[in-house]
Parts: C-alpha cells; structure tokens; sequence
C-alpha cells in the first residue's frame, strides 16, 4: 500500500512511522485512520522489527480529527463506530488499542498540538516522550463528545480516576511538563525523536523475546487476577527459556562485543 497522509521506513531494526499531513497539522481524516489501521497490521507480520517510533511532522504531532473532513461525509462516521462484536475494536479505536497488540516497544515522539484523537492514538503506545512546551488535551469535550478512541485503556493505567475526570470533562490543556508530572507521559526532553531513538537502540540489545515477553505479560496482567499474572509469567518464562534468543544473549552476556552473535527474529506469542 502506498501511504499519503503518513510514512513509513524501517532503518536497523526501527520502524519509523510519521503523520504527514502537516498543512492540517496532522489533524486525522478518514484516509490517515485507514492508512494506520494498515501500517499497525503491517508491522504486527514483520519479526524482525525491534522497535516501532511514531511521530508527526511540521508543526504539530495531531491536533485531533479533521471535523471538517470526517463530518463532511456522515457515513465516515458509522463506518468509524460500526463494530460486529461490543467488546472489540472498531476503526476508529484500532489507532490506539492496535499499537499496543504488536509484539515490540511503541514509542511516540511528541512536540506542539498533542490533541483529542492525537492523545487517544499516543496513549496506545508503550512510552510517550513529547517536548517541555508540548500542547496537550483530551479534547473530546470541547465537542460535546466523549474518548472513544481506545485511549480509556491506557489512561486507567496511568493517571488516578479524578484525574481522567478533570482532563476529560474539562478539555483542559496542560504543558508537557504538567503532563509528565501526571504520569501521561513517560518524559520529556527537547528531542523528542533522539531520545525515542536512544531509548528503542537500548532495548534493541536485549532479547526480542523477553521484550515482547514483557510487554505482553504486563499489558494482561496489570489488572488480572493474582493466580492470573502468576501463571502467565511461569509459562511465558518456559516459552522464553526454550527459545534461541536466550542462549543467544546467554553467549554475548559472556563474550566480548568482537564476538556477539545477532539475535534471531523474535518468537510469536
């Protein structure tokens, strides 16, 4: 598929994707929801993948949908919302809950407008790094609307209750600072995109499977049962213990950088 609204390159193991619409301030129509949707099935296929940073160019990382766009055509929004089963995700949601179903580290690398559907589509990454003067908002409210995107998910993890209440109820914008000191975001720093790369080449030299292993087992389990989590890390454990990748960093763990063998890709789960 040939993408329009956004890009996408994979450079030594990295998946670079960037919003490109900067004209509209990365702002979301229908055309960017589909070619997400397709850039996360994409990269779910590929193995070899160690990382995944999203980012947006120009101005802004999204200021949120393209009402304009989106409202101009009514069936745009029934096929956004339209789902077969309640508790699965639908189109629009899958730009978010979709980020965090793939297998490796989902890093966003954020600066300016980080709005309404931009954050909903953040808050599906594993880590958020946006710069100190950031613009930040659940925005939704603004709208008379509430977050559909699948953002519920992640802000449950992060912030407590009232604080979700007040961000959503109010559309309030905060700085990057105010959000790191929240717990939105897991930094700041004045180079969003150098510091996604420093933070995905560090858990490049671990294993892939203890990686996915991680992610996986604490993305079910944050709000399992205790027999639940206990059980999924036994199992995983064995899976990971069995697999070529862990006598692979059992080898370069004793040798020399000269000598260190590359990782195999990783096993699926």
């Amino acid at each position: 598929m040939n993408y329009s609204n956004l890009t996408l390159h994979i450079k030594e193991g990295i998946a670079f994707i960037a919003l490109s619409r900067a004209d509209k301030h990365n702002a979301i129509d229908m055309t960017l929801f589909n070619e997400l949707n397709h850039a996360i099935k994409r990269l779910k296929k590929d193995t070899s993948i160690r990382a995944v940073i999203v980012s947006g160019q120009g101005e802004d990382f999204c200021s949120g949908i393209d009402v304009k766009s989106m409202f101009s055509a009514p069936k745009n929004a029934l096929r956004l919302l339209f789902k077969w089963l309640p508790w699965h995700s639908n189109q629009a949601q899958m730009v978010s809950t979709g980020w965090r179903n793939l297998a490796v580290p989902v890093i966003f690398a954020m600066h300016g407008r980080c709005w309404g559907a931009g954050m909903q589509i953040a808050f599906g990454g594993d880590f958020r790094i946006a710069t100190p003067d950031a613009s930040i908002s659940i925005m939704e409210a603004k709208w008379g609307l509430i977050p559909d995107m699948g953002g519920t998910l992640a802000l449950r993890e992060l912030v407590p209750l009232d604080v979700a209440k007040e961000l959503a109820m109010t559309a309030k914008i905060i700085s990057g600072e105010e959000a790191l000191s929240l717990g939105l975001l897991t930094k700041v720093s004045k180079d969003p995109m150098q510091a996604a790369i420093k933070l995905a080449n560090e858990i490049a030299t671990f294993s892939p499977d203890s990686v996915s292993a991680c992610k996986k087992l604490y993305n079910k389990s944050w709000w399992s049962s205790t027999g639940a989590v206990i059980a999924r890390e036994t199992i995983y454990q064995i899976k990971i213990l069995t697999g070529k990748n862990y006598k692979i960093k059992s080898y370069n763990q004793t040798h020399d950088e000269a000598k260190q063998k590359p990782f195999k890709p990783r096993m699926k789960w």
